[in-house]
């Protein structure tokens, strides 16, 4: 069986193949990436050389190369995505072109191929915001950011080609994800990349926004249980179980890095920015026995050694986006 994995050149994709390759009782002798490598992504995330492994440099928009590679593939696991909300209101072109139309693109080579499981990788930030209680995952979507929203199209566009052409898609929507190998525009590495060189780190509005935080390991369980025992066109919520606003968040932070508040900086709050995120993972739990199994203070400890340990993994990245490229 050869797996097809978008995206794992980038965070949580590249953990979740690195997984895959550490476990010989898999059911995945061969995995092929593919991955575009913008800024956000990196060789350096995955295995230098791995017999299981072959990497393709390429865009998901690109229909002749994902004819080629689904071809060839048996299941697929879809990550590739442009995340990062504050630079889709700067600019939404490129997350609709990769979000959606990429999805499509992919979704079209799948039906012509008769590749499944499809299982695409979505957020809770499809759902908008939420004063109280947690969304299952029937609840309407009203994404707020243009990220949201192009997510959410390309949640609304597998989901059709399930209901309409009988493609076997398997939805997965996360909560906000930290770890080792998370590119440092995302706020727990930029907090603590920042800490670490001694600078100020920039917290939005007063600080109130709440978010529920999961491991990148655990959501990398959670994708496997519903690649191998989810159902065909269903959507499964993969929670973390631990809830903080932003302003409790940047207090350990600044306890784990040894630094006082006054090394934050109190900026304008983001344009829409949802208040509080909380999605119900009871469906992946008594369907697929999902738990996370990562605690939160344990997880964020050895997140922070890990980037104290590993500079010459970030650093870099920081002096590329600093340079635009």
């Amino acid at each position: 069986m050869n797996l097809l994995v978008t995206g794992a050149a980038g965070f949580i994709g590249s953990r979740y193949v690195r997984t895959l390759l550490a476990d010989d009782a898999s059911d995945v002798p061969r995995v092929t990436v593919l991955d575009k490598l913008t800024y956000a992504g990196t060789l350096a995330n995955l295995p230098a050389a791995h017999p299981r492994l072959r990497f393709v440099q390429g865009d998901i928009c690109d229909a002749g190369l994902v004819d080629k590679l689904m071809a060839e593939a048996d299941q697929v696991v879809h990550f590739a995505a442009e995340s990062h909300v504050d630079r889709s209101i700067a600019g939404a072109g490129e997350f609709v072109r990769t979000n959606v139309a990429g999805t499509q693109t992919l979704l079209d080579a799948a039906l012509r191929h008769g590749v499944g499981p499809f299982v695409h990788i979505s957020t809770d930030e499809v759902y908008g915001s939420i004063d109280s209680g947690s969304w299952p995952e029937t609840h309407p979507l009203a994404p707020n950011s243009p990220y949201s929203a192009s997510k959410a199209s390309s949640d609304l566009l597998a989901l059709a080609y399930h209901r309409t052409h009988g493609l076997d898609v398997r939805v997965t929507r996360c909560s906000n994800n930290y770890g080792p190998h998370q590119f440092p525009e995302k706020v727990v590495p930029l907090f603590v990349t920042n800490l670490l060189d001694g600078h100020t780190v920039p917290l939005y509005g007063d600080g109130r926004n709440v978010r529920d935080w999961l491991h990148v390991d655990d959501h990398c369980h959670g994708v496997e249980l519903v690649r191998s025992k989810g159902r065909p066109g269903e959507v499964y919520n993969i929670g973390g179980g631990t809830e903080l606003s932003n302003r409790e968040l940047t207090g350990l932070l600044l306890e784990a890095c040894g630094a006082d508040w006054d090394r934050v900086e109190y900026v304008t709050d983001r344009k829409g920015h949802d208040l509080r995120y909380s999605v119900d993972w009871t469906k992946a739990r008594d369907e697929l026995g999902y738990r996370p199994r990562r605690d939160f203070t344990t997880g964020l400890a050895d997140t922070v050694a890990w980037y104290r340990d590993n500079r010459a993994w970030w650093q870099p990245l920081k002096r590329r986006a600093r340079q635009g490229s």
